[in-house]
C-alpha cells in the first residue's frame, strides 16, 4: 500500500510548533551525515556547532550579541510576512541603517555628549525605513513585486558600503585599510552587565519582541495586517486600505533592520567595516519563519541560529570545518522546515485511495509567497 497525503479538516496546532523542532533535528542529521561523507567528522561538526556552546557559559556571550540583531530583524519582517508583505532586502535595509548612523558618527567624531548615540540609533532607523519605502512605493503605485525590488536593493546597498568605505569614509589614520575611524565613547553601545559582552541591543531586542506581540494582538493596525494577509477580499471590505498595510509593514522592518544594522556598528563593531553585512538579513528571515512569525518563537529561534554562527566558528578552529559550513547549516534547515511544513495541513498515511479529506478550512502560516501582480493598484 503505497504512501500518500490526505488533507487535514483544519491545521493541525501540534505540528504548527513541532515542525520547526523537526526541521533543526533533520538538519543535525543530514548535515551530519553530508560532512562525514566529504571527509570530515561530521558528528563532531553537529556537536561543535549545536550542542559544545550551549554547555560553556562564555559562549553564552556571544550567543546572546549575534541572537540579537537577528530577532529584532526577524520581528520587523514578521509583521510584513503576516500580512503578505514579502520584504526580502532586510540585508540592505540593515546595511543603510548602519551606514546612516555612521555618518552622524562621523559629522561628531569631535563632539561629546548623550545625545549622539540616540541620534545615530535615529538616523539608523530612518535609514532603514527610507530603503525600504522603495519597494513599497514600487509596489503601491506600479504594481511591481516587492520579492524582487527589495532582493536587488540588497546588492545596490552593500556596493554602496563599498565605495564609502574605499572612498569617501576611509580613515586617513588607517593604515590605508578601508574602515571608518573607531568611534568614540559617546557613540557606542553602552554594556548592561560589566564585564561581558552584552550590550543595549540586547534588551532592546527583547523589548521589541513584547511590543510587537503587542500590536499584532492587541492593536486595530495589527488586526488589520492580520486580515489583509488572511484574506485581501475581506479587508477591502472591511474598509482596510492595502496600500496603507504594505507602507506600515515595510516601514517596520526596514526600521527594525536599519536598528540592527547601527546597534552592530555601534557595538560589536566599533566602527564601519567592509566585513559588515554577515548575512543577517537573509538568516533573519530563516529565523522569522523558523519561530512561527511569533515574537517568542522568533527570540528562540534567533537562539539556535546564531549557534551555527557561533559554534561554526568554534569547529573551524577544532575540526577544521569550512567557513561554508555555516550557510550549509542555515540552508539545509530552511529547506526542511518548508519541507516539513506540508504536515501542518496534511498527515501522511497508508492505505487505497478513498474520498478525498475536506479542505483545511483555516490556512495555517504558509512560506510561499503569494503572487502580488495586481495588488498594487489597491487604494
Amino acid at each position: 500500500m503505497a504512501l500518500r497525503f490526505v488533507p487535514r479538516r483544519e491545521p493541525s496546532r501540534i505540528m504548527l510548533f513541532a515542525t520547526p523542532v523537526l526541521a533543526v533535528a533533520l538538519t543535525l542529521l543530514v548535515g551530519t551525515i553530508v560532512f562525514t561523507l566529504l571527509g570530515y567528522d561530521g558528528l563532531g561538526a553537529a556537536r561543535e556547532i549545536f550542542v559544545t556552546p550551549l554547555f560553556n557559559p562564555y559562549r553564552w556571550q556571544d550567543l546572546l550579541v549575534k541572537a540579537a540583531p537577528l530577532a529584532t530583524i526577524a520581528i520587523g519582517l514578521s509583521v510584513g510576512f503576516r500580512a503578505n508583505v514579502w520584504n526580502i532586502g532586510a540585508e540592505g535595509q540593515y546595511v543603510i541603517g548602519g551606514l546612516a548612523g555612521t555618518g552622524i558618527a562621523l559629522l561628531t567624531m569631535d563632539m561629546e555628549g548623550h545625545w549622539i548615540l540616540p541620534a545615530m540609533v535615529v538616523a539608523g532607523i530612518l535609514g532603514g525605513m527610507a530603503w525600504a519605502a522603495i519597494p513599497a512605493f514600487l509596489r503601491n503605485r506600479l504594481g511591481v513585486s516587492e520579492i524582487l525590488s527589495s532582493l536587488m536593493l540588497n546588492y545596490v546597498a552593500i556596493q554602496v558600503l563599498y565605495y564609502l568605505m574605499r572612498g569617501p569614509w576611509k580613515d586617513p589614520m588607517g593604515f590605508n585599510f578601508p574602515q571608518t575611524a573607531m568611534f568614540s565613547s559617546s557613540q557606542t553601545l553602552p554594556y548592561v552587565v560589566p564585564g561581558t559582552l552584552i550590550h543595549l541591543g540586547i534588551p532592546v531586542a527583547l523589548a521589541l519582541a513584547l511590543a510587537v506581540w503587542f500590536l499584532i494582538a492587541r492593536t486595530v493596525a495589527g488586526f488589520q495586517v492580520r486580515v489583509v494577509g488572511l484574506s485581501p477580499q475581506a479587508a477591502r471590505y472591511g474598509g482596510f486600505r492595502e496600500a496603507r498595510v504594505v507602507w506600515l509593514c515595510m516601514a517596520l522592518g526596514g526600521g527594525m533592520a536599519g536598528l540592527a544594522g547601527i546597534f552592530e556598528a555601534s557595538g560589536p563593531f566599533g566602527q564601519m567595516v567592509p566585513s559588515f553585512p554577515v548575512g543577517y538579513g537573509f538568516t533573519a528571515i530563516i529565523v522569522a519563519f523558523l519561530g512561527r512569525l511569533h515574537p517568542v518563537g522568533i527570540v528562540l529561534a534567533a537562539l539556535v541560529l546564531a549557534l551555527t554562527y557561533v559554534g561554526g566558528e568554534s569547529a573551524q578552529t577544532t575540526i577544521g570545518l569550512p567557513a561554508a559550513a555555516i550557510g550549509v547549516f542555515q540552508a539545509m534547515m530552511l529547506f526542511f522546515l518548508l519541507a516539513v511544513d506540508i504536515l501542518v495541513r496534511y498527515r501522511l498515511t497508508s492505505g487505497p485511495g478513498g474520498a478525498p479529506v475536506a479542505a483545511p478550512i483555516a490556512p495555517a502560516p504558509s512560506l510561499t509567497p503569494e503572487p502580488t501582480s495586481g495588488r498594487g493598484a489597491a487604494a
